[in-house]
């Protein structure tokens, strides 16, 4: 197992209306094509205006595959398209993690 690590960092005072958007829009094809959220945060304390969300996969393989799956939905494309007009991220970071051996997530 992977796990995909995103940080979005969000415009000041606009993760409401990030949130929000992805919810209604991306909530919904994410769930229809990455399948394994394992959890979906906010920052409360320390760097703010992000938001933090992982997903597992079985392997980089699988990963590619439901995520090339995703991008060819043109609902997605237009969830993006949206966003990326709205102006809402700052910047946004991928890490992928492996759980080691005694990890409750494997």
């Amino acid at each position: 197992m992977i796990v995909d690590l995103r940080i979005y960092t969000v415009r000041p005072g606009k993760t409401a209306e990030f949130v929000a958007l992805y919810k209604s829009e991306g909530w919904p094809l994410q769930q229809k094509y990455l399948g394994r959220c394992l959890g979906w945060f906010v920052s409360a304390e320390g760097p703010l205006n992000q938001v933090v969300h992982l997903w597992g996969y079985e392997s980089q393989a699988d990963r590619e595959v439901r995520r090339n799956t995703m991008a060819a939905d043109p609902a997605w494309a237009a969830y993006l398209k949206k966003s990326a007009e709205l102006g809402l991220l700052v910047s946004q970071e991928n890490r992928f993690l492996r759980p080691t051996d005694f990890s409750p997530v494997h």
